[in-house]
């Protein structure tokens, strides 16, 4: 790395150390916030989203029903980013929708389920 970028260890060091600190942070702060959430009646975990809202015998066609919607988006972005690369030449625009696509799926879930509470499912 020296002969190559002219980074040393003193000099890698002091990066490594804030990224090491801002961890330690975030796991005890996620584990503060998840605890918070949990007392104001939201969930805590996207994994457990689906079976802490539906039915057990509706869990399954629900997270199918997910996983086909992030599937067909897997497979539109890579169309969607090949178009915008072409049309502005710039990855800006791709980093833009990398960085708010969560804030806009969790802006989703707060329309979808305002409150965390079962789903009421017709007796079939």
């Amino acid at each position: 790395m020296n002969e190559t970028y002219g980074i040393t260890l003193s000099g890698l060091g002091p990066p490594l150390v804030v990224i090491y600190l801002a961890a330690d942070v975030g796991s005890i702060g996620g584990g503060w916030l998840s605890s918070t959430l949990i007392k104001r009646g939201w969930s805590a975990n996207l994994f457990t989203l689906v079976s802490d809202t539906f039915p057990r015998r509706a869990v399954g066609s629900v997270v199918g029903i997910g996983g086909f919607a992030g599937s067909v988006a897997g497979m539109l972005i890579a169309t969607v980013t090949g178009y915008l690369l072409q049309w502005t030449g710039s990855y800006v625009p791709i980093f833009f929708v990398a960085a708010s696509a969560y804030l806009f799926a969790l802006m989703v879930i707060h329309l979808l389920v305002p409150r965390l509470e079962p789903a009421k499912l017709a007796e079939t």
